[in-house]
């Protein structure tokens, strides 16, 4: 069976940002905190009750929302918890997702001492104008400040998230938050494009974003940066030192299983091959998941399964082995089909003894790519 994961959905903010579309709410009154814990392992062992057994952990991912909200105390009650109903593995990844607004010295060293290994510091931007546009509790000292907090307090595996095309952002100060990110030498990255997601408030009244060939220049141009720094683009928007890829996002790309809990988590568990593969979701508001209110589980179609597959898969600069597509879902590499002969003609993926995965013109254009894996 793939390898597992655990996803852990904390739905709390300090505020919620104009261009967020997760399932995050601001905090308005104390955070029921012992009551949310006490739903969550309720939640896993509801899950385990249907899919057990299942292999020992690879990963957990604390996200949200601001899981650092939470007190040391409250995640140490979680994870003893998940300790005694499932397997960890003795290298098990276990990230913590955290906004600079929330540090505090002890706090986040009770933290690495409760096993928590990787930490995500949601920076987004080192410039203060830029943070205050897109809605940031912290400032640009703040950000600085709360990476040294991290790095002494023992969390030598650390992602910096950064965001481009921002309003009025230019070239030269997208580079300068690289610069400023690559000074503290995490182990890894996550860059990406600000963009206008429906439900939010930038969708409702959006601000005005450089233009698409700006975008482009502004992109490539960090990239090159980053890459000159020995941080490796091994997914769209992950960049990486060497061996210090995300394993719990990898396992997402590779179509790996993953438990999920809390308000709004999704999940995957493969149970019979390829018939019975299986999406779990949980209640998105946070008063209805504390009530426990069921979720739900729908199988995954058999003709939606390739699309499934590739949607994850070409995600990844190294694309996918055709017996790894086969392994994974259960289904012969002819069901992919004549989608993969039509890319590989018009140049948009490219195939290396058995490997697939997108040319440099189809990862420019990988919508195209997975209309064609439609049913």
């Amino acid at each position: 069976m793939p390898p597992l994961s655990l996803y852990i959905h904390f739905p709390w903010c300090i505020q919620k940002c104009p261009y967020c579309d997760f399932n995050s709410h601001a905090v308005k009154n104390p955070i029921p905190e012992q009551a949310y814990i006490d739903v969550l392992l309720a939640d896993l062992a509801s899950d385990l009750s249907q899919f057990a057994p299942l292999p020992a952990l690879q990963s957990i991912f604390m996200g949200g929302g601001t899981p650092s909200l939470f007190s040391p105390a409250a995640l140490q009650r979680l994870l003893s918890g998940i300790g005694q109903q499932l397997a960890l593995a003795a290298d098990c990844e276990i990230t913590l997702e955290a906004n600079p607004g929330t540090f505090e010295a002890a706090k986040f060293q009770a933290f690495r001492e409760l096993g928590i290994n990787r930490l995500s510091i949601g920076i987004q931007s080192f410039h203060d104008q830029h943070l205050q546009k897109l809605g940031r509790v912290h400032s640009g000292d703040e950000a600085r400040r709360a990476i040294d907090i991290a790095r002494q307090a023992g969390f030598d595996n650390l992602n910096l998230d950064l965001m481009f095309g921002l309003p009025a952002q230019t070239t030269q100060q997208a580079l300068a938050d690289i610069a400023t990110a690559l000074s503290f030498a995490p182990s890894h990255l996550s860059f990406y494009q600000l963009t206008l997601e429906p439900n939010t408030y930038f969708h409702r009244y959006p601000p005005a974003l450089p233009e698409d060939d700006a975008l482009y220049a502004m992109q490539k141009a960090c990239q090159q940066q980053l890459a000159a720094h020995g941080y490796q683009q091994y997914e769209i928007s992950a960049y990486a030192q060497t061996g210090k890829q995300a394993r719990h996002n990898l396992n997402y790309w590779q179509f790996g299983d993953y438990l999920g809990i809390g308000a709004g988590a999704h999940g995957k568990i493969s149970q019979h091959l390829p018939d019975s593969i299986i999406r779990t979701s949980k209640p998105k508001n946070p008063e209805q998941y504390l009530s426990r209110q069921p979720g739900l589980c729908e199988t995954i179609a058999l003709d939606q399964l390739p699309l499934e597959f590739v949607m994850n898969q070409l995600r990844l600069r190294g694309g996918f082995n055709l017996a790894d597509y086969t392994a994974i879902t259960g289904l012969a590499a002819e069901t992919l089909q004549p989608a993969l002969q039509d890319c590989l003609d018009s140049g948009l993926l490219e195939c290396d003894q058995q490997q697939i995965r997108c040319s440099e013109r189809g990862w420019d254009f990988l919508d195209a790519i997975l209309e064609k894996f439609f049913p």
